[in-house]
């Protein structure tokens, strides 16, 4: 994935689109998988809600 998919930018604000783990310190963001999140870092994996 390219890194500018990442971010985006909202009135001069720059808004992360992944989640940052719990787990870790601040900066450590965690991928998308489809289904859930999961930090590359310690392995913490978040699932994600069904909108149903």
């Amino acid at each position: 994935m390219k890194k500018y998919q990442l971010y985006e930018v909202k009135d001069n604000k720059i808004i992360r689109k992944n989640p940052e783990c719990v787990r870790c310190s601040h900066g450590v963001f965690m991928a998308d998988h489809g289904d859930r999140y999961a930090c590359g870092r310690c392995g913490y994996t978040q699932w994600k809600k069904d909108k149903k």
